[in-house]
């Protein structure tokens, strides 16, 4: 059975959001977008030196991933993007109304180790308190579900499919 949906894999920095997309995209055979490569070099520079965005600097990241989903309506696709607030995802539901969110959802300490861990990425796990403390969970009117981001990645994927089917 195939699935052609609009899938954003949200959640705080380090609980698995790329990860999981991509596994998800290639399960259902649909393009993935990392809404990291849609920030802007200014976001970047900003997140790097462990500076918090601002809703301000959110809003045009924000457009280009919404622009970016609705033009693979016809597809379906997958897309990480934090996604924290739910202005952000409302933001996202402007220019593709049919979004269905994937929480991954978890603990500060798994998000802290992950990203502490991680080598090459531009946020640093001075930022994993700010993510949380921005964190809006998904309002019963939002499309969506919450995993647990501890479960391995085929358990999560699992999940989802089962779910977006």
């Amino acid at each position: 059975m195939s699935v052609a949906a609009l899938v954003v894999v949200m959640g705080v920095t380090g609980c698995g959001k790329s990860t999981v997309g991509k596994a998800i995209a290639a399960r259902l055979g649909m393009p993935f977008a990392d809404a990291d490569d849609f920030h802007s070099p200014a976001n970047v520079a900003k997140m790097t030196a462990g500076v918090p965005l601002t809703d301000e600097d959110r809003v045009p990241w924000l457009h280009a991933i919404g622009t970016w989903l609705a033009s693979q309506r016809d597809t379906g696709a997958v897309a990480s993007c934090s996604a924290l607030r739910r202005r952000y995802r409302d933001a996202l539901r402007d220019t593709a109304p049919d979004v269905v969110f994937v929480h991954l959802h978890g603990d500060r300490e798994t998000a802290y180790r992950r990203v502490s861990n991680r080598r090459g990425h531009f946020m640093p796990s001075s930022l994993v308190d700010s993510q949380f403390d921005t964190l809006e969970p998904l309002e019963p009117d939002e499309r969506g579900m919450v995993l647990d981001m501890s479960l391995p990645v085929d358990e999560l994927v699992d999940q989802a499919v089962g779910e977006l089917r």
